[in-house]
């Protein structure tokens, strides 16, 4: 049974596509069979694994609205164990069509739970935003992780995030917790880059990951190639902190 972890954070450019792709590809490398599921209108994830979006004939707006299945819209990528249930600009109006519908909030839940058992982990890329879609996440998700930017505003509306979370685990979905909090962009010569890193730690106790996400041109990169780092530039500095951060997460999870 898949272990489904949304990465969520409203704040935008923090590094959400980034991990949701990179960690993806790690774990596929370390033997896992691992599902991406765009849920973002940029479809960012989708291009970044190398799918072509306006080619794309079903999407998560398809899986969310009911008119496709979960196996009518995943697609094989060409990297070892991962596979994309990809996004589209199609994805835009759900926010406006789900509002309507009967049990709105736990669609995504849904429509994934018939491929729970060909996954080890399903991750679910989120919009920028705690719209309806994001909430569909939640409601589906064993766990968030939350990336963090290590910048001035880093811990900006996270207070609204988790208030959200404490919501979705009252009213819709007990179980979900957070998984761990992945510092992102980080250089460590910048004394502001410590004082994010300790106001992160105090935010939230025992759940900041060791391993951080260096500022990296090659990461940078690599998504206009369509490509996750460790098969754009294996030797750069980005794809051993995904590899470090998949070797992290999978610990976190057995211990949990």
């Amino acid at each position: 049974m898949a272990r489904i972890i949304s990465i969520v954070n409203q704040k935008g450019g923090v590094g959400k596509t980034t991990t949701a792709v990179n960690l993806a590809a790690a774990l596929g490398l370390r033997g896992k069979k691992t599902l991406l599921v765009d849920i973002d209108p940029q479809g960012n994830s989708t291009s970044g694994l190398g799918i072509n979006k306006r080619g794309v004939k079903t999407s998560s707006y398809d899986l969310l609205t009911g008119s496709a299945t979960a196996r009518e819209t995943i697609l094989k990528t060409e990297f070892d164990q991962v596979w994309v249930l990809p996004s589209n600009i199609g994805l835009a109006g759900a926010e406006i069509e789900l509002v309507d519908m009967e049990h709105r909030e736990s669609r995504l839940k849904t429509g994934l739970a018939p491929v729970l058992e060909e996954y080890d982990y399903i991750f679910i890329d989120c919009p920028p935003s705690l719209g309806i879609i994001t909430l569909n996440a939640l409601c589906a998700s064993d766990s968030l992780m939350v990336p963090i930017q290590c910048e001035f505003y880093a811990l900006e509306g996270l207070s609204q995030l988790m208030a959200t979370v404490r919501q979705v685990k009252r009213l819709y979905n007990p179980h979900i917790e957070i998984e761990g909090v992945l510092l992102t962009m980080y250089d460590g010569r910048l004394n502001l880059t410590q004082q994010v890193v300790e106001e992160v730690k105090r935010f939230f106790p025992r759940k900041v990951y060791s391993t951080v996400i260096p500022r990296n041109v090659r990461l940078s990169e690599a998504p206009s190639f369509g490509q996750p780092i460790q098969y754009f530039d294996k030797g750069s500095k980005g794809a051993t902190a995904y590899a470090e951060l998949a070797q992290e997460f999978e610990m976190f999870a057995k211990r949990g």
